[in-house]
C-alpha cells in the first residue's frame, strides 16, 4: 500500500524557517510500533499521523510521535496538520477538530481568497502549574549559572496544559544565546511530573528580532541525545497560560509574539493569546503560519 505524506515548515511564512513536520495522511491500518519507527526514519522533532475519528463529528484521530516517542499533545503538528488538510479539503470548514491523547483539539483556520494562511490551537487541557525546580538545576542543565535565571517574576516550574515542560526565565538575550544542553544534568533533574524538557525564554529582545515580545529556546531528549526544537508550540502555549495566570489583569485577552529557533537559523513566529474572566483562564490558544515543503509516498515493507 502506497502511504502519502506532506512535510511543512510550521509557524514561519518562507522556507526553510520554522518547525519542519512531516504529515502521513494515509495511518489507517499502522501500529503504534510501525508509526514509532517511521517517525524515527522521518527524524523531524515530530511526525503526526492522520486517521478517521472515532466520532464522525470530528475530522480526524491525530497521534504525533517524536523520534523516540508518542505525545499526548502537541503545538506545531496541531497547526501543521491542521494546514496541510484544510489546504487539501474540498469544504473550506474554519475549524477542525482532532482527537488526540490529551483530549480534543479544536484548530481554526484562517483563508485569505481561499488559501490557508494561518492555523490557530485551541489547548486540550486547562492549566497545570506542578512543581517547581531550583534555579541552580535549571542553570546547570542549560550550562548557565544560577544568576542567568530569573525567579522575581516566577521560579522554573513545570506547567503544561496537555504536555508538561519546565518554563524558565532567563535574564538576558545573551544567556539565552549562550545556553547549551547539559546530558549529566539533565538526567539528573528530568524526568519531573512527566517533563522531559526545558522551555527558556528572556523578555530582552534585539531590535532584529521585532515583533517579538519574548525570544525562546527549547532543549529536549531526541534520537541521538539531547536536541533543540525550532519551534514548540505545547511549550509556548503552556508559557503563556503561566504568564496569564500571574498577571493581576482578572478580564479580557493577553496576546504575545514569540520568536524560537533564531539560534539555530530556523526563525519561527508563534502568536499566543489567553483568555481569561473574572481571573480565570477561559482558553489558551498558539498560532502562526506554514509553507508546505515536499509531498511524496512510502511503501511498507510486507504492506500490498
Amino acid at each position: 500500500m502506497q502511504r502519502r505524506y506532506i512535510t511543512v515548515d510550521v509557524f514561519t511564512n518562507r522556507a526553510f524557517g520554522g518547525n519542519q513536520l512531516a504529515v502521513v495522511l494515509d495511518a489507517g491500518g499502522l501500529s503504534t510500533q510501525q508509526m514509532q519507527a517511521i517517525a524515527t526514519e522521518f527524524n523531524y522533532s515530530e511526525t503526526t499521523f492522520v486517521l478517521p475519528p472515532r466520532d464522525k463529528a470530528n475530522d480526524a484521530e491525530v497521534r504525533i510521535f517524536t523520534p523516540v516517542r508518542e505525545l499526548p499533545f502537541a503545538g506545531h503538528p496541531n497547526v501543521g496538520t491542521a494546514f496541510v488538510l484544510a489546504t487539501l479539503a474540498r469544504e473550506q470548514k474554519p475549524r477542525l477538530l482532532f482527537e488526540e491523547k490529551a483530549g480534543l483539539v479544536p484548530v481554526d483556520v484562517q483563508r485569505e481568497q481561499g488559501r490557508v494562511v494561518n492555523a490557530e490551537l485551541t489547548a486540550p487541557q486547562p492549566l497545570s502549574r506542578l512543581s517547581q525546580v531550583s534555579a541552580d538545576d535549571v542553570a546547570a542543565c542549560l550550562s548557565l549559572s544560577a544568576k542567568d535565571i530569573a525567579i522575581d517574576r516566577h521560579a522554573p516550574q513545570v506547567v503544561g496544559v496537555g504536555t508538561p515542560f519546565v518554563v524558565a526565565e532567563v535574564r538576558s538575550r545573551d544567556a539565552v544565546r549562550q545556553a547549551k544542553p547539559d546530558a549529566a544534568a539533565y538526567g539528573r533533574v528530568l524526568p519531573r511530573d512527566g517533563a522531559f524538557a526545558i522551555y527558556f525564554y528572556t523578555r530582552e529582545v534585539l531590535a532584529a528580532e521585532a515583533p517579538s515580545d519574548l525570544q525562546a529556546r527549547m532543549f529536549f531528549p531526541g534520537a541521538s541525545g539531547l536536541i533543540e526544537d525550532p519551534a514548540t508550540g505545547s511549550a509556548t502555549v503552556a508559557a503563556a497560560a503561566l504568564f496569564a495566570d500571574l498577571d493581576p489583569q482578572r478580564d479580557g485577552e493577553l496576546k504575545l509574539t514569540i520568536g524560537q529557533g533564531f539560534d539555530m537559523g530556523r526563525p519561527s513566529i508563534l502568536r499566543t493569546r489567553v483568555v481569561k474572566r473574572n481571573g480565570a483562564l477561559l482558553s489558551s490558544h498558539v498560532g502562526g503560519q506554514c509553507v508546505q515543503m515536499m509531498e511524496g509516498t512510502f511503501r511498507l515493507a510486507g504492506e500490498g
